[in-house]
Parts: C-alpha cells; structure tokens; sequence
C-alpha cells in the first residue's frame, strides 16, 4: 500500500506557497481578498497540484480539465495557484493590480493564462459550467470542468436553476466546489440569506454531496479523488467549510474580512506568522 503522507507533505508545501504568493500580492496593492486566499489555499493545492490534468506550458490544450473561477474576486487566490502550477512565472507577482499586468485584481479571460473566464459577476460560473459539461460530453472529450464558487452565490437563482440543470442532463464531468466561510460583502452569508441544510437542497436536484473541512488536506484530498471517481450519472458537488485568513490568526479574527486593507508593516507581520508554519521542505 502507498504511504499517502509524502503527498500530504508536498501539498502541504504547495498551500504554504499559495498563501504565501497571495501575500505579496496583497502588499503590492495594500489590500484584496486575502481572507478567501488563505482560507481557499488547501482546496486550490490540490485542484491544481494533484487532481487536475494540466499542461502548464500548453493552457489552452483541448484535454485539460477547466477550472471556472466564479467568484472573480478571488483571482488573487488563483494566480497563487497558477504561479505554484508552473502556469505563470513568479516574477509577475509583483505586477499584480497594476496597469498592463496580466493579473488583474478582478479574473479575465482575455489577460491570464489559465483564467478559463471572467468571473465575478456571481451565480455566473455554474451556467458556464453547465454549457462547458455538455459540451465536452458532445466531443466525447473526458476531461473536468470544476467550478468554483462561494457560498455568496447561493443567494443568486441563476445558482439553482444550473444545478437543476446539471442533473436533468446527469453532467457527471461537472465538480463545483463551493467555498463555505460564512462571509460576504454585506456580512455572514448566513444572515443574508439562510442557506442550510445545504447537503440536503443539492442532492435534491441530483447531485452527489459531499461536506468536510477545507482547510483539512487529508480530507480535501479524498473528496476531489471521490468526486472523480465515483460511477454514477450525476454532477458532483463538494461543500467546503473553511476559515477565512486561515494561517494568520490576526486575519482569521477580524469580524469582516471580506475584503482587507491592513497597514504596511502587518503584510510583513502576515508573512512573517505564515513563515514560522513552514512546511518542512518548502522555499519561502
């Protein structure tokens, strides 16, 4: 039997890293969505260090699974991840927000390698997702399409009327992962607009559910490998509790932390408290 913790290991670098990259890019700008980085971090490790197939120096290769980022605000999240994917060079880091930068601070198409859309307008993602499933399936074509959103999007009826349609079509190519921090611009997500019993609403428009821990890498890691290879007819959803700023507790306590302005010296401070939980084998 293969021992599973040196791939832990490896992931477990792989996140530091994304959080870290996420970092500097915050402090480019002095402000971003750095919560949902660092809380999204272990998720986007191993989407794109282990469960996804990708060619790093081909983005654009017809067999790659596509990874649709909904929730746009969360680019700073997902060029970490491109960078740590080998997609996009690390230097371009320091570009991030800035005028002809390939990393916009909200996702698009048209500037990113890797940046499958524009996202950001929310409840958007998961129709494209749809449309991109079924389209794959008329090709024959086996690979993924994994969407990712927030619990935010749950408000949207766009959101729904996708997943409905997801499993009348039995989209089984068809991931959404949905990011669970109980935050969005106007407060906790479940305040807004109650949401619960979450697993219960998306198994009854057909899909497979699966609920864990996000910042859990064991358990991240078993839900991706389950969701594809499971062998039955359905989409496939996985609902990730997660902790927003998670690996900077003076992030993780901040009562909004949607969208985070801190002052220059924390950035250092940030980095510094992510530092001291340095995997063992991974480079700053």
């Amino acid at each position: 039997m293969t021992n599973p913790a040196p791939a832990l290991a490896k992931l477990a670098q792989s996140a530091y890293r994304i959080r870290r990259y996420a970092l500097r890019m915050g402090e480019v700008q002095g402000q971003g969505y750095i919560g949902q980085a660092l809380g999204w971090a272990d998720v986007l490790a191993v989407a794109y260090c282990h469960a996804m197939n990708l060619r790093p120096d081909e983005p654009e290769w017809e067999g790659r699974d596509r990874f649709l980022l909904s929730h746009g605000h969360y680019a700073i999240a997902h060029y970490a991840a491109l960078v740590e994917a080998g997609v996009i060079p690390e230097s371009e880091l320091e570009t991030y927000g800035s005028d002809d930068s390939r990393l916009p601070m909200s996702g698009m198409a048209t500037y990113t390698p890797g940046m499958e859309i524009s996202g950001g307008s929310l409840g958007h993602g998961l129709i494209i997702g749809v449309g991109m499933a079924l389209g794959l399936k008329q090709k024959k074509n086996p690979a993924f399409v994994y969407n990712s959103m927030s619990d935010g999007e749950l408000d949207e009826g766009s959101t729904w009327e996708a997943a409905m349609s997801a499993g009348h079509h039995g989209l089984d190519n068809l991931i959404c992962l949905v990011d669970i921090n109980n935050q969005q611009a106007d407060g906790p997500s479940s305040k807004v607009l109650g949401f619960e019993p979450l697993a219960d609403k998306w198994a009854a428009f057909g899909w497979h559910v699966q609920r864990i821990k996000g910042n859990d890498l064991g358990a991240v890691v078993a839900a991706f490998d389950a969701a594809r290879a499971l062998k039955d007819a359905r989409p496939r959803v996985i609902l990730f509790d997660t902790l927003m700023g998670n690996g900077v507790p003076f992030l993780e306590q901040r009562e909004k932390n949607h969208f985070i302005r801190v002052d220059p010296p924390e950035w250092q401070e940030a980095l510094a408290i992510l530092d001291q939980s340095q995997p063992e084998g991974a480079s700053a």
